[in-house]
């Protein structure tokens, strides 16, 4: 069982950066793939950013084309940990970010594991 803590997450102004972490249990932590995704107020979960490997130790990323260029996923397989570097936050970012975990190598789809989310809010 795969068990995952966000932090990270407050307040912040419009233009801003935020980070958030995720913090994994498990030993097989590096084979999973590893997403962030968002719920605001009124609206449905989306995703917006993951991060898999596709061989030996390299991993690719796949964003939502609402955060292209603002935000960056990363990992930290030694420390069980997936990132998300926010930057140039946006009010319409405000929403609870959940990270989440599954074992197909694959983004879409529904995933296996998730954590209990972190409020971001980007005031204007």
């Amino acid at each position: 069982q795969v068990q995952l803590v966000e932090s990270g997450g407050g307040l912040v102004q419009a233009g801003g950066s935020l980070k958030l972490s995720c913090a994994a249990s498990g030993r097989t932590f590096s084979t999973y793939v590893m997403g962030w995704f968002r719920q605001a107020p009124g609206k449905e979960r989306e995703f917006v950013a993951g991060t898999r490997g596709v061989g030996g130790t390299v991993y690719d990323a796949d964003y939502a084309d609402a955060v292209k260029g603002r935000f960056t996923i990363y990992r930290d397989n030694a420390k069980n940990a997936v990132y998300l570097q926010m930057n140039s936050l946006k009010p319409e970012d405000t929403a609870i970010y959940y990270c989440a975990a599954k074992k197909d190598n694959y983004y879409s789809g529904p995933y296996d594991h998730w954590g209990q989310g972190t409020q971001v809010t980007v005031s204007s």
